[in-house]
């Protein structure tokens, strides 16, 4: 056996781990907390969802195939093209998810005035059914013929193949599936600080009961970071979540396209 692969399943365990723990966590806190359970929460629940699933299913498996090895696992199999369908369909499910997210927690951010009349529940459920529909299109292609699922030896796991012959699908999904998604997710989280800064800038005017005074820009500061660091209603723990499922969400689909 080589070290490779013992740090590979190492890697693939801790992340299968972190990914349980701190989806059950966001869950718990969601389902505790009426308070977070506004008209587009479900985004949040979509890609927790997906991602837990994938941690208890598709990401043990190349943890245990990169540790035993095991013979005969055929790309044709119906195992195979199943846990390729699966994998690539909560991938995007819950990368879109948490894109979409994002893209709430903008909008209440930089549009405070107009944000519930941008995104209301109905406009929710729509982009929720969407989101699933696009990932279950895309995950139903290399079923149909237009793309393949077959098992790499670099990544112990079924997934879209790389090969030239699969160029069309393969750019489908690194383009519209990794690399829009993290653009603006960056661009959003880039433009918010802007809005931070510019306010840090100008100050701010703090009002009480009796009356209002003129906080300079200077004392100002530390609560702008707050700003920067706070998404519209959530807490301490949710707003870590989503940082986290930020970085490891990128980092495990830049692997896969690496790898491939």
């Amino acid at each position: 056996m080589q070290w490779t692969t013992v740090v590979y399943a190492v890697l693939m365990t801790g992340s299968s781990l972190c990914s349980v723990c701190g989806n059950s966590m966001l869950l718990l806190v969601l389902l505790l907390n009426r308070s977070l359970q506004t008209e587009t929460w479900t985004l949040t629940l979509s890609f927790s969802v997906s991602d837990l699933a994938l941690g208890l299913s598709i990401i043990p498996c190349g943890a245990y195939n990169s540790l035993f090895q095991p013979q005969g696992y055929s790309s044709s199999s119906a195992l195979c093209q199943g846990s390729g369908f699966f994998f690539l369909l909560l991938q995007l499910a819950s990368i879109h998810s948490l894109t979409w997210a994002t893209v709430d927690k903008f909008i209440e951010i930089c549009f405070a005035l107009n944000y519930a009349n941008i995104f209301t529940a109905q406009r929710t459920r729509v982009a929720l059914v969407i989101i699933w529909m696009y990932s279950l299109l895309n995950a139903t292609l290399p079923l149909l013929g237009f793309g393949n699922y077959s098992y790499s030896s670099s990544r112990f796991l079924c997934s879209p193949s790389f090969k030239p012959a699969n160029t069309g699908f393969n750019m489908l999904f690194i383009v519209m599936g990794i690399i829009v998604p993290i653009l603006a997710m960056c661009i959003m989280y880039g433009y918010i600080v802007y809005i931070a800064r510019n306010q840090v800038r100008r100050g701010t005017f703090v009002c009480n009961d009796q009356h209002c005074f003129y906080v300079p820009a200077n004392n100002y500061f530390k609560s702008s970071i707050v700003m920067v660091t706070t998404i519209g209603k959530l807490n301490e723990n949710h707003r870590a979540m989503l940082l986290y499922r930020s970085c490891l969400l990128t980092a495990r689909m830049l692997c896969i396209v690496i790898s491939g």
